[in-house]
């Protein structure tokens, strides 16, 4: 990121609203639109084709949801090999195009390579008013923090490479990463949150720590409040482990405060990278039961986790 912020400073680009550190980037075009860009892609977590496709460009849609807008325009980004059927190709395609289908966007071409491993995204384009845009910055002391999915997906996903995990987990898991964030960022906006992004790659405790950092305070979170996909306990006390967490267990542990109480199971769960992971969201108090409510009704499964403090960092409670 370094270098893109000293050949691209920021102050001299005024229209520039986010990113590098945001979840996209932001471009005022005037004083009632604002453009948001992000992309996204990764190889094959399922081995359903469609479905493969579908949970790419749901998550790459998420960034967008995760700065308050609107996604309208996409573009596919591919890679397969060359000797890969072309019928599995329609099927990843079909699947990234029905869900940016529900999202209310369109598709409108992209680029395709010959590449050893299987690849598929989006380049996803939104709009979003300037003065309604939400970044990671606006958590103010005093807040709730809500998560609007369940985590574990990468507990699962190892799982179900290693042939241990039930049919009924790996549903759940499937469902929840094909859950769109488009409406728990209208509930969020709504709500009058003060800050959101999307938990991804970095897990639970990254991705709070981001909050926390670009908003000056401290996020406590408790344990016990996450919510979790059904068998990603389980498979945490069973040993399962995806890289990813180790990974960031070792960039992010040190900056991330766990109660002497806490093994290593909990810790599998807070570090565990997500795919199309929930948006965490920081609001006033008075309105997080209700929050959540919605949230629920609309198929998340939405849980008040902690709240924002003054200090720096991010702490875990049983």
């Amino acid at each position: 990121m370094r270098p893109l912020i000293e050949k691209f400073r920021p102050q001299d680009h005024p229209r520039l609203l986010g990113g590098v550190t945001d979840d996209a980037a932001v471009y005022q075009i005037d004083d009632e639109t604002a453009v948001v860009q992000t992309l996204d892609f990764f190889p094959p977590v399922v081995d359903d084709p469609w479905t493969y496709g579908a949970i790419a460009a749901a998550n790459a849609m998420s960034d967008v949801y995760a700065m308050g807008a609107e996604v309208v325009l996409c573009l596919n980004i591919a890679g397969f090999p060359e000797d890969m059927a072309p019928s599995i190709l329609t099927d990843v395609f079909t699947g990234g195009a029905d869900k940016v289908a529900e999202a209310g966007a369109l598709i409108a071409g992209g680029h395709t390579v010959i590449d050893a491993e299987p690849k598929y995204g989006l380049s996803v384009m939104g709009l979003v008013h300037p003065a309604r845009l939400l970044t990671k910055a606006g958590a103010l002391p005093g807040d709730a923090l809500i998560l609007a999915k369940a985590l574990g997906t990468g507990l699962i996903l190892t799982a179900s490479k290693r042939d241990a995990v039930a049919a009924e987990h790996v549903q759940a898991a499937i469902d929840s990463m094909l859950l769109l964030n488009r409406h728990a960022s209208h509930i969020a906006i709504e709500a009058g949150a003060h800050a959101l992004t999307d938990v991804t790659g970095f897990g639970i405790a990254g991705h709070a720590l981001e909050v926390a950092d670009h908003s000056g305070v401290q996020l406590q979170l408790s344990f016990a409040a996450l919510p979790l996909l059904a068998g990603a306990l389980e498979y945490a006390t069973a040993g399962v482990e995806f890289g990813g967490s180790n990974r960031n267990r070792s960039q992010l542990g040190p900056r991330v405060t766990l109660d002497a109480s806490l093994g290593e199971i909990p810790q599998r769960l807070i570090f565990d990278p997500q795919t199309s992971g929930g948006l965490l969201m920081a609001l006033p108090t008075d309105v997080a039961g209700a929050t959540v409510t919605r949230l629920k009704a609309g198929g998340y499964a939405a849980a008040v986790i902690g709240h924002a403090v003054e200090g720096a960092g991010v702490t875990f409670t049983p």
